[in-house]
């Protein structure tokens, strides 16, 4: 439970006459969301793909070079099945070389530099042992099949092949597929080393 705390500071004076207090007023609003059953992600080896070191002369000089894909596994548990989406928030917006919704950054280098993206796909997701598919949407009424996360719309899951309606789930598992690309070589500064940094959040939506 999350607690809030409302602190009132009042400064009065005693010769200030009853009818101008009671003419002063301040109004408080509370708002907040409850939901019918809490979701947990999970990420396995900690959300964590250490790329290790990469040789500056294997990448490409005028154009991006794809690095090795990457699966990590994803599970979403709930407490009772809950329509639910994953909203994914970029933590290095801005770095991205390839500024598609779909892309990621990896982080600047020697200033404004951009290191290049990574994209996240969802493979073999099963749910409640039913096999499932990816929907996208900006808005969250309106659904139409993708595989790809991004910044720009959330991403639920439906049951039907063809289905455009998100499908209560309870507990799901999929594969995280990461594809990490670097910008062309005559974009970066090789003389110096450069950290890879890609940063995303996943975040359970209920809808």
């Amino acid at each position: 439970m999350q607690a809030f705390l409302i602190s009132l500071t009042t400064l009065a004076c005693l010769a200030t006459a009853l009818a101008a207090q009671a003419a002063s007023t301040v109004d408080l609003s509370v708002s907040g969301l409850i939901t019918p059953s809490a979701c947990e992600p999970s990420l396995s080896n900690g959300g964590v793909y250490d790329l290790g070191k990469i040789s500056a002369s294997d990448l490409h000089v005028d154009q991006p070079t794809r690095l090795a894909v990457h699966n990590l596994p994803l599970a979403i548990t709930c407490e009772a099945s809950t329509l639910l989406a994953i909203e994914p928030r970029d933590n290095r917006l801005g770095s991205s070389y390839d500024e598609s919704p779909t892309r990621f950054g990896l982080g600047h280098v020697s200033g404004d530099n951009k290191l290049g993206y990574l994209s996240l796909r969802l493979n073999s997701i099963m749910a409640d042992g039913v096999g499932m598919y990816p929907l996208g949407s900006t808005t969250s009424s309106s659904w139409a099949p993708t595989s790809l996360l991004s910044n720009a719309f959330l991403t639920s899951f439906t049951s039907v092949p063809t289905g455009l309606t998100p499908t209560p789930i309870q507990q799901l598992n999929a594969d995280l597929q990461i594809t990490p690309t670097i910008a062309p070589a005559s974009t970066l500064p090789l003389t110096e080393q450069m950290p890879i940094d890609g940063s995303v959040t996943l975040t359970m939506t209920y809808l």
